[in-house]
């Protein structure tokens, strides 16, 4: 898990692993793994203490610390933003959250998880993989359809049209869990059939950790 905070009128860049802090400017991250994307969890704008980003400001500007912005605002926010992406870049300003204290110096502060994303259409295998000394760690694994571009390629209309047809499933984490690499199955033998007469795909959000 990642925990950034940025100074107001600054622009985060958020890409998968770590971090340098540059104040007053951005926040830079490094791309680490190919194929990571970003999951944000939460985002804060505003202030909860007088420290951060509070070199060369009045007090005035940072005596506030009980000062935030809607949160569920903020989160989707960034949801909308970087999530499912391996990098993304958000404005920490007032233009874009809106100013929940006048007068206060805020900031934004995000936490988020870099992880890997991979997808097989029905009929085909979903391939987990991890480097070496590192084990999988699933998030969340959905069988069905959520969109009508996934795995839709030469596939009649009547096949891709239900996008609300999806199932949650604990299926790869039991299979996968602890393991540098595994395969699953996308098909309804191992998932069961959530809609039927509508093409599926297996989708899988993972993590590599150490053992």
């Amino acid at each position: 898990y990642h925990l950034i905070s940025l100074c107001s009128s600054s622009v985060l860049w958020a890409v998968c692993y770590t971090y340098i802090f540059l104040p007053h400017q951005y926040v830079l991250l490094f791309l680490s793994d190919e194929g990571q994307v970003i999951f944000v969890y939460g985002a804060d704008y505003g202030r909860r203490d007088s420290t951060t980003c509070s070199y060369g400001r009045h007090v005035y500007q940072v005596t506030n610390v009980h000062c935030r912005g809607p949160s569920k605002i903020l989160h989707l926010l960034c949801i909308h933003s970087c999530n499912g992406k391996n990098s993304c870049l958000v404005s920490a300003s007032n233009s874009v959250f809106g100013d929940p204290c006048y007068g206060t110096y805020k900031y934004l502060e995000v936490t988020y998880r870099c992880q890997f994303h991979t997808v097989a259409c029905e009929g085909s295998v979903a391939r987990l993989k991890c480097g070496e000394g590192q084990v999988i760690s699933v998030y969340s694994a959905i069988y069905g359809r959520s969109d009508r571009t996934t795995c839709a390629s030469e596939r009649p209309q009547s096949q891709i049209h239900n996008a609300s047809c999806s199932s949650s499933s604990d299926n790869v984490a039991r299979s996968c869990n602890g393991k540098s690499s595994c395969s699953v199955s996308a098909s309804n033998s191992v998932f069961g059939d959530p809609c039927f007469g509508t093409y599926k795909y297996l989708e899988v959000a993972y993590a590599c950790h150490g053992e």
